[in-house]
């Protein structure tokens, strides 16, 4: 399968690796390809790509083309952006795994919340993608390699309107190791899931690792 990842953080690096280690065709998407991969001083992302020739890089419209599945891994802030950059062809998946996260001011925030989510604003922005939220409750390693946490015992969350799109991405999750998914239903859903990453950040101080996430008891 054609995966695109927009994204060339810490994020998209890693679930760029975790799809092309299934076998999967992957491309990377960024606003500027060349000043991407020129970068191997700020976060060194050039010396990353290097490192995975088997990886493209390539401008967000090109990476998109012809993609089957495509991974939003954007800062919160700057996905509607990219995505409208993208311009991701009617009918293909995306996986939304970003957070509405505002580091701005005194404390953590969310720049949209409680009656509306990042996830329902991609989704009205693109009516004719296929959203998917998942992933977005975790640190980059774990979604891509669930066993760094318990043996993968945690639980993973779902949200999309789409019943066939959420079956292919729960597929793949499965494929990635992630034990127990749990379907919450439509992408109004994803408001809870995102709202989760404000007690996520404070709990990495008092439990000093990011390596940690979320069990259903039941």
């Amino acid at each position: 399968m054609k995966v695109t990842v927009l994204g060339t953080g810490m994020v998209g690096r890693a679930i760029a690796l975790g799809l092309a280690g299934l076998g999967h065709d992957v491309v990377v998407g960024t606003r500027d390809a060349a000043a991407s991969l020129a970068r191997t001083e700020t976060d060194d992302f050039g010396t990353w790509a290097s490192m995975h020739s088997e990886i493209e890089v390539a401008p967000y419209a090109e990476a998109s083309r012809g993609a089957e599945l495509v991974v939003n891994a954007l800062n919160g802030q700057a996905a509607i952006a990219g995505l409208e950059a993208a311009r991701i062809a009617d009918g293909t998946v995306l996986l939304d795994i970003s957070n509405p996260l505002d580091f701005s001011g005194d404390h953590l925030r969310l720049f949209m919340g409680n009656d509306d989510s990042l996830g329902e604003l991609i989704q009205r922005e693109f009516e004719t993608l296929r959203v998917v939220k998942s992933l977005n409750t975790m640190t980059a390693d774990v979604m891509v390699d669930p066993s760094r946490i318990a043996d993968g015992d945690f639980t993973t969350f779902v949200s999309g309107n789409d019943d066939a799109a959420k079956a292919q991405v729960i597929s793949l999750l499965t494929a990635l190791g992630h034990r127990d998914v749990i379907d919450l239903g439509d992408i109004s859903t994803a408001r809870g899931t995102e709202a989760l990453m404000l007690i996520w950040v404070r709990l990495m101080g008092p439990i000093g690792t990011p390596y940690f996430s979320f069990k259903i008891a039941r």
